[in-house]
Formats: structure tokens, C-alpha cells, sequence
């Protein structure tokens, strides 16, 4: 691999067999690949493949029965409402992947100081159940996995999404060593909200401008409080002001000052950072995919100006 271009993680079976007009807009994973491909920013020489993941390490965040049973096909039909995802063995094939794809951006972004996946973000996801698309929290278990491993002492979970973090708050409420911050729009899914961690409300409707007041005026002192030692970083895209399930009005130019805002701060602290793509809702999955590559954009200027090597 050449260490001169940004770490990008993906898998061709993010992106599945599915069912035509489902809510979920599926194809978006293997659209962004192909963006980023068309700008430039993804290549052969930059893109790592995940493995397939361990379930040992996925069974030291989420609980047993509820791993065996959705591997197995063997959920409730009201468990499965919840997620809102059809099963099917290519489901958890792209599933499994796609957090053993977020363990690979952390190991990558501890090795060169930051790096960014193209999926991620299954922020929904609580222990013993999924929900809002979200199966199992990849952001829970590579934080796990870690702290478990010594690889960080400290970590925080700077979640960008428009919805609260809140499988992820469930998971690291009473934690010491994994943080998790939420910036999110209060009136908005999930109906009922996580009172841990840290939770910074975003108004309905705020623009780019006064979303990325409220984004400087909070990130600085969260980090000089905690003094983490690394960052996961959930750059959903749902805060767009034409997504279909956000009720933020940020633009194409307030995402990608969004971003590269939060990364950049991170990494002038020397802070190893691993992102993920989260939500983003659009009939036209292009435009989802157009979205997403802004976070891609952002790292790829970043990482030229702070750890490009000849």
C-alpha cells in the first residue's frame, strides 16, 4: 500500500441485493466507491479490505443470544420492524463486514494517524438489539475492542449525525475510558433520547452558519476536559438540508466544513482519528453518495496538509 494517500476502507459487499424502493438506500456504499474513485481520492493503492470479523470480538460488546440469533436468521418478526432491514445471508455477510471494516479504520488510523472507512456508523444499535437500520454498533465494538486490547486508554465518539447516538450512549453510560458525544437535532428519531454522555442539541432548521457555531463553541473544551487519546469521528450526512429524515438545513459547503472542522482539530492535537460515514436518506442515491464523499474530501485535503509523505 502507498502511505502517501489517506487509508480508505471498503468492501464490495456493502452494498447488496435488495429490495427495490426499500427506505434504506443500500446501493449508496458502492456508489461512494465509485465518486471517490472518479475524483481521484480512492485507489487501488489506498483502499484496504476488511476481513471477516471475529465473533468473539463482536460477542465482547453485543450479547450472545442476540448475535447467534440474527446470524442464524432466527430474530422475531417485531425485532426485525425495529432494525427495518429484511434478513438475508448477504445481510449479515455486509453486516459482519462492515464492523470488521471499522476495526480496520481504527487499526489504520493508530498506524498513520488517521483514516476513513466507507461505511460505519450503526449508531442505533444497542447491546442486546438493533434498531433504525442498525444491526450491530460498529463504533461500540471497535471502541471495545481497543480498550480491551491496550491499543487506547481514552477514547471519545464524536458523533455528527442528525439523530442521537443513542445505541451507542447505552452502550458506554457508565464508562470512564470510551465517551460518547452526540450532536443531534432534538426533535427527531429516536422519540425517546439517551441522557448519558455528552449531548449537544442542534435546532430544527439551523443553517450551516449556526450549526458550525454551536459545533466550535463545543468540540475545543469536550476535548480539553477529556483529553482523549483517540477519536472516532461519525460524519452522517443526514443534516443535509434535502435529506429525507433529517430536520437540519446544512448544504453540500456547510458538510464539508463540518468535517473537515472536526478532523482537523482532532489531528493538530496528534489525535489518531478513524471515520465513518453514518445516515444519509435520499431517493436519488447518488446525491447520498455525493454527500458522504464530502467527509472523504475533507480527510483527503487534511491528510496531504498533516501526514503527507514523498
Amino acid at each position: 500500500m502507498n502511505v502517501a494517500l489517506l487509508p480508505l476502507v471498503f468492501h464490495p459487499h456493502y452494498s447488496i441485493p435488495f429490495p427495490a424502493g426499500h427506505r434504506f438506500p443500500m446501493s449508496k456504499f458502492r456508489l461512494l466507491a465509485e465518486t471517490l474513485r472518479e475524483q481521484g481520492i480512492l485507489t487501488d493503492d489506498n483502499e484496504y479490505q476488511p476481513s471477516p470479523l471475529s465473533l468473539t470480538v463482536l460477542m465482547q460488546a453485543h450479547e450472545k443470544g442476540y448475535v447467534q440469533r440474527f446470524i442464524r436468521g432466527e430474530l422475531t418478526s417485531q425485532e426485525q420492524n425495529v432494525i427495518g432491514l429484511p434478513w438475508s445471508e448477504w445481510l449479515v455477510e455486509r453486516t459482519l463486514r462492515a464492523v470488521s471494516g471499522t476495526i480496520l479504520t481504527s487499526e489504520l488510523a493508530l498506524q498513520h494517524g488517521m483514516a476513513c472507512h466507507l461505511a460505519g456508523g450503526t449508531h442505533h444499535a444497542h447491546p442486546s438489539h438493533g434498531s433504525g437500520f442498525c444491526i450491530f454498533n460498529d463504533l461500540a465494538v471497535a471502541a471495545l475492542a481497543m480498550i480491551e486490547s491496550g491499543k487506547a486508554n481514552k477514547i471519545l465518539i464524536l458523533d455528527c449525525d442528525v439523530h442521537q447516538g443513542d445505541g451507542t450512549i447505552a452502550f458506554f453510560k457508565d464508562s470512564t475510558n470510551i465517551i460518547p458525544v452526540s450532536w443531534h437535532c432534538e426533535e427527531n428519531y429516536p422519540q425517546i433520547k439517551q441522557t448519558a454522555g455528552i449531548n449537544i442539541v442542534i435546532p430544527k432548521g439551523a443553517n450551516d452558519q449556526e450549526y458550525l457555531s454551536i459545533l466550535k463553541s463545543t468540540l475545543p473544551m469536550i476535548l480539553a476536559e477529556h483529553q482523549p487519546d483517540f477519536i472516532f469521528y461519525d460524519a452522517g450526512v443526514d443534516v443535509h438540508k434535502d435529506d429525507r429524515l433529517g430536520y437540519v438545513n446544512l448544504t453540500d459547503d456547510g458538510i464539508f466544513a463540518r468535517d473537515k472542522y472536526v478532523i482537523e482539530t482532532c489531528v493538530a492535537l496528534n489525535l489518531p482519528t478513524a471515520c465513518v460515514i453514518g445516515g444519509g436518506y435520499d431517493r436519488q442515491e447518488e446525491k447520498v453518495a455525493w454527500r458522504h464523499s464530502l467527509l472523504h474530501q475533507a480527510a483527503d485535503q487534511i491528510w496531504k496538509e498533516y501526514f503527507f509523505r514523498f
